[in-house]
């Protein structure tokens, strides 16, 4: 399988993703959240500093439920608000 190189795009949504899991996070230890969700404390680390950008779903969806964060309300803030207008505009258009 080959694999597409990642666009701007795709780097700053997997930006954001990690920032908001690092807040979603708090003052929890990385190693607490990372065991509870099944992950090594270095997949968080590189997921929250954005060297991870498109981690795996199974991964997102582990973290989120750890963290106490809807995956809608991730998928949501990863969109950004520009995104979501621009798929607004797409749908209106149809």
């Amino acid at each position: 399988m080959v694999r597409l190189p990642l666009t701007a795009q795709d780097r700053e949504r997997g930006r954001r993703l990690g920032s908001l899991l690092r807040h979603a996070r708090g003052d929890r230890p990385v190693l607490d959240v990372a065991l509870a969700a099944g992950v090594s404390p270095e997949t968080l680390r590189k997921i929250e500093t954005g060297r991870i950008v498109t981690p795996s779903f199974p991964v997102v969806a582990a973290l989120a439920a750890v963290l106490g964060v809807s995956l809608d309300h991730l998928w949501g803030e990863v969109l950004g608000a520009d995104e979501r207008a621009e798929r607004v505009g797409e749908r209106v258009s149809r």
